[in-house]
């Protein structure tokens, strides 16, 4: 007992110390009077990092994990500071977002109205309303409109929602590192928690006023809750996992809290094929899958829809985005226009889905003129998805050679939950470049699992297929980088964009189904020896 005495007291004073000389800095960055910013970025730094500390603990203590952890939390807040400093001074400037230091314009736009309804004397359940329309559902806009008109009522300070957004995405770490132990072990919880932490689009979302951080994390609580409470359902601390993470994903996203549980549901389906679900779990289901349902409706219903019914307001609204989004993209890109007026009416919203899975393109991140701020974001958001997507791509032909029969469906449904995603949030972004890797970072919990699973598989055994993928992937790249060089700087010639795209997919065709023809070539060979 007096141990664990001298462990919270050894723990609180290095929290306290800690907490109070990262806030002294951060509150450098901050408006409005520093002796406010001080103490209410003080308080938040204690409290967060005693939680942390404690999830850390309860984890297990690994020392690597504790090293994740903090690294995960300095580049989020490092990156806050950059971004609130340095878009000012290099973003554009004839962009009020940018002047204000906001990466994205969504959180410019909610965390401007946060502020203003800090201000008023309404209620912060008016966040909820109509009148508040830059967030759909108000939850965040009322958590973000809340900190304001507690922490910081003398001035606006985007750095404290950004501070608040940091450790929020860094609170899901823990409760990812246990359900990737769960399913895959130690050795795949550290590849699979590596990339869950340092995902580069993860690390701006967490440096930023925006929602994504908070459903990262609390997808990643609601998995960790209900892998554990298959295994003990009287297992208390998962029981309010699954209520606070659900609860959560309800306030910001009740689309997100109908696509998890939809997934999780399969998931227990899977894992207990010969068992029969309780009627009670049933219920829960439906219960939470129908007020997920008129949260969403009751939400979208801000707008004018013709239809009356949730179901159909849902529909209604998911039609009529990706048809906006898809002539977003129009609008916004002439060669893109040029490319429309060549194709059929029915394949542009196919199109503009297929362009959102390559986004953010890399050779245009890296050819592209502008600032260097904005040069940066974006060949670091690009290289990260150019890396994980080959072994999100490979994954696949490593499951059949899993030896349980139950962890290759366990696997195969992680892998088509992570591409059903991907392709559902590109089909709703359609081809731009902000909203595809955003939306397709919220179910980071499975691509990270997924890639984990893909690169033990290729570290075991070391077969040719994934250096065929990436020879895809090179092949692509090189014929995107030469086709944006030649439009930006040197006007060499250049091949049309519909015989660029023959050229890649026959180069790649050759090559896959070449290695296939070599395989078998090959095992006909060892069996004739």
């Amino acid at each position: 007992m007096l141990n664990k005495i001298k462990i919270y007291l050894t723990d609180w004073r290095w929290t306290l110390s800690l907490g109070l000389s990262l806030s002294a800095i951060f509150a450098l960055f901050e408006a409005g009077n520093y002796l406010i910013s001080w103490l209410s970025t003080a308080l938040i730094f204690f409290l967060g990092l005693c939680a942390l500390l404690a999830l850390w603990r309860w984890s297990g203590k690994t020392q690597m994990l504790l090293l994740i952890i903090a690294l995960a939390l300095l580049l989020r807040l490092v990156s806050a500071i950059v971004l609130q400093v340095f878009l000012p001074i290099n973003g554009y400037q004839e962009s009020e977002q940018q002047q204000a230091g906001y990466v994205f314009f969504d959180a410019f736009r909610r965390d401007t109205q946060a502020w203003d309804l800090a201000q008023s004397e309404a209620s912060l359940f008016t966040a909820f309303n109509k009148e508040y329309h830059t967030d759909q559902y108000g939850g965040l806009l009322a958590f973000s409109a809340g900190s304001y008109r507690y922490l910081s009522p003398d001035a606006h300070r985007p750095l404290l929602i950004a501070l608040l957004a940091a450790f929020a995405a860094t609170f899901g770490i823990p409760f990812f590192w246990m359900a990737a132990k769960e399913i895959g072990g130690e050795k795949l919880a550290f590849s699979a928690t590596w990339l869950f932490a340092l995902y580069p689009e993860s690390i701006l979302q967490g440096s930023s006023q925006m929602r994504e951080p908070f459903l990262i994390s609390f997808v990643a609580l609601t998995l960790w809750a209900f892998l554990t409470w298959q295994i003990d359902r009287q297992h208390r601390f998962a029981q309010w996992g699954l209520g606070i993470g659900f609860t959560g994903l309800l306030l910001i996203s009740p689309a997100i809290a109908i696509i998890n549980l939809i997934i999780l549901s399969i998931y227990a389906a899977i894992q207990h094929e010969r068992n029969i679900i309780s009627s009670k779990q049933i219920i829960i289901i439906i219960a939470i899958f129908l007020f997920a349902i008129f949260l969403l409706s009751a939400g979208l219903s801000q707008k004018n829809f013709a239809s009356n019914t949730p179901i159909g307001v849902i529909l209604e609204w998911l039609h009529k985005a990706i048809k906006w989004d898809a002539y977003q993209l129009e609008v916004g890109s002439g060669w893109v226009q040029k490319l429309y007026k060549g194709m059929p009416a029915a394949f542009h919203i196919p199109f503009a889905t297929g362009y959102g899975l390559a986004q953010p393109v890399l050779p245009a991140a890296l050819i592209e003129p502008t600032t260097p701020i904005w040069k940066t974001i974006a060949i670091l958001r690009a290289l990260g998805w150019y890396l994980l997507a080959p072994f999100l791509l490979y994954g696949f032909i490593a499951i059949p050679k899993l030896d349980s029969p139950q962890a290759r469906r366990i696997w195969t449904w992680v892998g088509l939950a992570s591409w059903t995603w991907i392709i559902l949030a590109s089909l709703r972004a359609g081809g731009d470049q902000w909203d595809n890797p955003r939306y397709r970072v919220i179910f980071l919990t499975l691509q990270a699992l997924f890639a984990a699973r893909a690169w033990l598989s290729y570290r075991e055994r070391r077969d040719a297929w994934f250096p065929r993928i990436l020879a895809v992937e090179v092949i692509f790249l090189a014929f995107f980088t030469h086709w944006y060089a030649s439009r930006y700087y040197v006007r060499f010639a250049t091949l049309s964009f519909g015989a660029m795209v023959v050229w890649i997919l026959s180069l790649s065709a050759l090559l896959l189904f070449g290695g296939l023809f070599w395989d078998n070539w090959q095992s006909q060979k060892n069996k004739s020896a």
